[in-house]
C-alpha cells in the first residue's frame, strides 16, 4: 500500500498540471450537472416491512385519488377573546378567505369548508376551525404566487382581531444553515495558518477540501431528482466531506512539511507523505465509509441514500487527498514552508556548508505533544479514570432517551406552524395533531358490513379514543378507511400503546373474519420508524464495529489495540447522545444552542451518530496511533513510541479536531431541527473523542499495556495481508537503494513506474 501510493504522489507531483486539469473538469462536469438537473419534486419517506408502511401501500393502491403525494396546509382560524368562530360576521370573514383561496392558486386541487354540514371543522366550543388546502403539486413546485397567495390569507381578519395561523408542508423551503457554517469554515482556516505559519498550506487544505465537497455535492444535486435525494443527504454529505476533506489534506500536508525538514528532495518528500500519511488517510476513509454504507443494513431507503451519499463524498475525499494534494505541493513550491523556518532552514545549510557538516534534518524538540505523553505515562491509572468517570457522568442522561419523528408541535413557539399546531391542540384536544389512519381489507370477509362495524366499535371503546370516524369504502368496495383521534398527544406512550391495541385487534378479527386491519398516519410511522431503529442499533453497531475492527488489526497488527478503540468509541458516543438528550429533551442550554422548544430525540439520530462517529473516532486513532506504531517497528521501546506518536501527531490531531468541530458547529445554526442536532451532536462527539478518548485515555491504556499492546499470533500475523501502512516495507527499498548510490533514484524511479 505505502509503495502503491508512494508512486502516485511522485506522479502527481510531476503531473501536477495533468491532475489539476482533471479534478477541475471533474468539478466542472458535476457543476453542469447540478445546474441543469430538474429540482427534486418529493423527499419520499417510506418504511419497508412496517405495518404503516404496508398500510400505505394498501391504500396508495385502493385510494390513488386520496393518496397523492401533492403538497398540503391547514389554515386555523381562532376568534377574537369572548367571540365565537360561528358568529355571523366572523363566519363571513373565514368563508372569504376560504373563497380568496380558491380564487388566488391553480395549483389547488382542493379546499375544505369548516361549516359544511357532512364534516365540520369547528371545535366544540365554537371559538376555533380551520380548512385543509391540498395541492396538486409537491411543496417543491409551488409557485411563489402561490405561497405568497397562502401566506397572505387572513391578513385582513388579523388586524381586525381574528387570529389566522398556517401549518402543513406547503410553505416548507429548503433549511439553512445561517453564517454559523461560514464562521465554521474561517475557524478552520485560522486553525490550520496558526498550525501551518503559512497561508499557502493553510489554503491548500481549504481548497482542496472544497474541490471534493463540490463534486460530491454537485453530483448529489444532479442525481436527486432521479433518485428521490431529499436536501437533508446533500447536507449531511457537506458536512462530512468538508471535516474530512480538509483532516486528510492537513495530514498529508504535515507529513510533507516533516518529509522536508529531514532534508528530502520536494518530489521525494511528496512521494514519502502519500505513502505514510497517505496510508493512514485511506484507511481512515475506509472506516468512515464502512460505517456510512453500513446505514443500508437498517433497510430505510431515506437513510441508506443519505449513508450511501456520504460515503461517496468521503471517498472524493480521500482521493483528492492522495492526487491533488501532491500536485498543489508541486505548485506551492517553498511557499509551504513558514518564512521563518525557510530562514531557519537556510541559515543551518549556510553554516553547515561553512563547517563542512552534512545536514541530514531538524533535530527532534520537546513539544507539547510530548509533554503531555510524558505526563500520561506517569499517571496513566489517574488519566484513564478521569476520562472514563468523565464521560460516564455526561452519558446519564442518554438513559432517558425518548425518540420520535419531529412535527410542527417541533417548531419555535413563535412560528406560525407551531402556532397552528397549539391552536388545533387547545381547540380539538392533544391527539387531534396525530389522528391515525385505520384500512381495513375486506376481501376475506364474508360480511364486510357487520365487521367494520365491529372494528370502529371496538376502537371507540378504548380510554384513549376521542372518535372514530365512519369507514369510507372505496370505489371496488373491497377496502374502508376510517380514522382514529386519539386523547393524547402523538408522542404520548398512550398513542402508542393505542397503535398497538388496534393492531392486537386485528389480529383478532383476521383469524375470526380473515379482513386484515392495518394502521398507518404519521403517528403510527413514527412508532414503527422508531421500533425499527431500536431493533437494528445492535445488529448494525456489531456490522460496523466488526468490519473496522478487521481493518484497523490488519492496520496496526494488534488485537489489543483495536479492541481498545473500538471501546473507546462506545464511551465517547453513549457521552454524546447524552450530551445531546441534555440539550434537546431536557432543554438544559437550549437558548445557547438554538433550541427553542426541547423534545424528543429524533429516531435516526442515534443510529446515525454511531455510524458517523465511529468512522470519525477511528480517523484520530488511525492518525496517532499509526505514528506510534511507526516508531516502535522501527525499534524504539513502547514507551517511547507513545511519546513520539504525540511528539508527531498531537498538534495535527489537535487542529484536525478543532476543525472537524467548527465545521460541524457551523450547522447549528441551520433553521432544519435535524440538521440542527446533527451538527451539535457530531460536534460534541468529536471534542469527546479526539480530546477524552484518543489525547488521554488511549496513551494512558497503551501505556498500561506496554509491549502487549502490539501482540498479535503468529498464526494471525501470518493470515493476514500486511499493507505496509507505517511504510516500512517502502523505507526499507529505499535505504537499500541509496546504500547502492545515487541517492535511491534507481529504486525510486523503478518504485515509480
Amino acid at each position: 500500500m505505502a509503495t502503491f501510493l508512494y508512486s502516485i504522489g511522485r506522479f502527481a507531483f510531476r503531473r501536477r498540471r495533468f491532475v489539476a486539469l482533471v479534478w477541475v473538469a471533474l468539478l466542472a462536469l458535476a457543476g453542469f450537472g447540478a445546474a441543469t438537473a430538474s429540482t427534486a419534486t418529493s423527499n419520499s419517506f417510506s418504511i419497508p416491512g412496517t405495518e404503516a408502511q404496508r398500510a400505505f401501500d394498501l391504500l396508495e393502491e385502493r385510494y390513488p385519488e386520496q393518496t397523492a403525494d401533492g403538497a398540503s396546509a391547514r389554515v386555523v382560524f381562532k376568534a377574537p377573546d369572548g367571540e365565537k368562530i360561528t358568529a355571523p360576521e366572523n363566519a363571513a370573514e373565514v368563508s372569504g378567505i376560504v373563497k380568496e383561496l380558491k380564487g388566488g392558486s391553480d395549483q389547488i386541487a382542493s379546499i375544505s369548508d369548516p361549516f359544511s354540514k357532512e364534516a365540520p371543522a369547528v371545535s366544540r366550543d365554537g371559538t376555533t376551525a380551520y380548512t385543509t388546502v391540498q395541492y396538486d403539486v409537491s411543496s417543491f413546485e409551488l409557485t411563489e404566487e402561490t405561497r405568497d397567495s397562502l401566506q397572505s390569507a387572513g391578513d385582513d381578519a388579523r388586524e381586525r382581531g381574528m387570529t389566522v395561523e398556517i401549518g402543513g408542508d406547503a410553505l416548507m423551503v429548503m433549511p439553512e444553515t445561517g453564517i454559523t457554517e461560514v464562521i465554521g469554515v474561517v475557524v478552520a482556516g485560522i486553525v490550520l495558518v496558526v498550525t501551518f505559519g503559512s497561508l499557502v498550506a493553510a489554503g491548500l487544505p481549504l481548497i482542496t477540501a472544497l474541490i471534493g465537497v463540490g463534486i460530491g455535492v454537485s453530483t448529489i444535486t444532479a442525481l436527486a431528482s432521479v433518485m428521490d435525494l431529499g436536501s437533508t443527504t446533500a447536507t449531511l454529505a457537506m458536512m462530512i466531506g468538508l471535516a474530512v476533506g480538509i483532516d486528510y489534506a492537513l495530514f498529508i500536508v504535515s507529513r510533507y512539511r516533516a518529509e522536508l525538514a529531514e532534508g528530502r528532495e520536494r518530489e521525494e518528500a511528496a512521494g514519502r507523505a502519500v505513502g505514510t500519511a497517505g496510508s493512514a488517510v485511506v484507511f481512515a476513509g475506509l472506516t468512515v465509509v464502512i460505517a456510512l454504507a453500513g446505514l443500508a443494513v437498517v433497510n430505510i431507503p431515506i437513510l441508506t441514500k443519505m449513508g450511501v451519499a456520504a460515503a461517496g463524498t468521503v471517498v472524493l475525499a480521500f482521493l483528492v487527498a492522495i492526487t491533488l494534494i501532491p500536485a498543489f505541493l508541486g505548485f506551492a513550491g517553498e511557499r509551504i514552508v513558514s518564512r521563518k523556518d525557510r530562514k531557519a532552514r537556510k541559515a543551518a545549510a549556510e553554516q553547515a556548508a561553512a563547517t563542512g557538516e552534512v545536514l541530514v534534518g531538524d533535530t527532534p524538540r520537546d513539544n507539547g505533544g510530548t509533554r503531555w505523553a510524558r505526563f500520561v505515562q506517569r499517571r496513566p491509572v489517574m488519566v484513564l479514570l478521569a476520562g472514563v468517570i468523565g464521560l460516564g457522568v455526561i452519558a446519564i442522561p442518554a438513559s432517558s432517551l425518548e425518540m420520535g419523528l419531529p412535527d410542527d408541535g417541533a417548531q419555535p413557539t413563535s412560528s406560525s406552524p407551531r402556532k397552528a399546531y397549539d391552536l388545533l391542540s387547545d381547540g380539538f384536544g392533544p391527539g387531534f395533531n396525530g389522528p391515525l389512519v385505520g384500512a381495513v381489507d375486506l376481501k376475506g370477509s364474508d360480511d364486510q358490513d357487520a365487521v367494520l362495524k365491529r372494528i370502529t366499535g371496538e376502537i371507540q371503546k378504548n380510554d384513549h379514543v376521542v372518535a372514530v370516524t365512519p369507514p369510507m369504502p372505496n370505489q371496488a368496495g373491497d377496502t374502508a378507511m376510517f380514522q382514529v383521534i386519539p386523547k393524547d398527544r402523538p408522542n404520548s406512550a398512550e398513542t402508542e400503546a393505542l397503535v398497538h391495541d388496534i393492531r392486537d385487534l386485528g389480529d383478532k378479527i383476521k383469524a375470526e373474519d380473515g379482513a386484515e386491519v392495518f394502521v398507518t398516519g404519521a403517528t403510527a410511522m413514527n412508532i414503527d420508524f422508531s421500533q425499527k431503529m431500536n431493533d437494528a442499533l445492535l445488529p448494525y453497531l456489531a456490522l460496523v464495529v466488526g468490519l473496522a475492527f478487521l481493518l484497523l488489526m490488519v492496520v496496526f497488527r494488534s488485537i489489543l489495540v483495536p479492541l481498545k478503540a473500538a471501546l473507546g468509541f462506545l464511551l465517547s458516543v453513549v457521552a454524546a447522545l447524552g450530551a445531546v438528550v441534555a440539550v434537546f429533551q431536557w432543554g438544559w442550554l437550549g437558548g445557547l444552542f438554538g433550541v427553542e422548544q426541547p423534545g424528543p430525540i429524533m429516531s435516526v439520530m442515534p443510529i446515525l451518530m454511531v455510524g458517523v462517529v465511529f468512522g470519525l473516532a477511528m480517523d484520530y486513532e488511525v492518525f496517532l496511533v499509526t505514528r506510534m506504531r511507526e516508531a516502535y517497528v522501527h525499534g524504539e521501546s513502547p514507551s517511547q513510541a507513545i511519546t513520539t506518536g504525540f511528539r508527531h501527531g498531537a498538534r495535527v490531531v489537535t487542529a484536525a479536531a478543532v476543525i472537524m468541530i467548527a465545521v460541524f458547529a457551523g450547522f447549528i445554526g441551520s433553521t432544519e431541527q435535524m440538521i440542527k442536532m446533527i451538527g451539535f451532536g457530531l460536534a460534541i462527539a468529536v471534542f469527546f473523542d479526539a480530546f477524552v478518548v484518543r489525547m488521554a485515555i488511549v496513551p494512558a491504556v497503551l501505556a498500561l499495556l506496554g509491549r502487549h499492546a502490539w501482540w498479535l499470533p503468529r498464526w494471525l500475523d501470518r493470515a493476514l495481508p500486511d499493507f505496509d501502512v507505517e511504510g516500512d516495507k517502502l523505507r526499507k527499498k529505499l535505504d537499500e537503494s541509496a546504500a547502492e548510490g545515487g541517492e535511491g533514484k534507481e529504486e525510486r524511479e523503478a518504485v515509480s513506474v
